[in-house]
């Protein structure tokens, strides 16, 4: 039993892993010497949200499949059957809401007042502090746009 929890903590740490980052301060390989339009603002408004990463299907196979191993494990005979289809089951549900749970990051939903009076609105990880009335740049280039300091 305790190596089935194991494969199941390594398996949800690493599919958290393969998330990609929406942080104002990570960069692709391919972002790199990329040129940006640099616009200049002051923050009107923060507002905290919840960045949902969406679902790889990973934590719903690992628990399932773990879920299968251990009713397998507990039923004896023909009950061994039944055991694992619902281990695999109540293993699928718990290991969709732990990814699920693992791939929501908390972000910011920055409201910026560019200095030509167009208000703009840029949602990313909330690993910076911003407050309103603050001047900011936004960088924007490749599709993607960041607020930094």
């Amino acid at each position: 039993m305790k190596k089935l929890i194991v494969v199941a903590v390594a398996v949800s740490t690493l599919a958290g892993c393969a998330l990609p980052s929406d942080s104002g301060s990570s960069y692709r390989s391919s972002q790199a010497r990329g040129e940006q339009t640099v616009r200049m603002g002051v923050v009107e408004s923060v507002r905290n949200v919840t960045i949902d990463k969406g679902s790889s299907g990973v934590g719903t196979l690992a628990g399932a499949g773990l879920g299968a191993l251990g009713g397998a494990a507990i039923g004896g005979g023909r009950g061994s059957i039944a055991t694992g289809i619902l281990g695999a089951v109540a293993g699928g549900v718990v290991g969709n809401r732990v990814e699920a749970a693992t791939s929501n990051k908390p972000g910011l939903e920055i409201t910026v007042k560019l200095d030509n009076g167009t208000l703009t609105a840029i949602t990313q990880d909330a690993d910076e502090i911003f407050m309103p009335g603050e001047r900011v740049r936004l960088l924007s280039g490749s599709g993607i746009t960041r607020v930094t300091h």
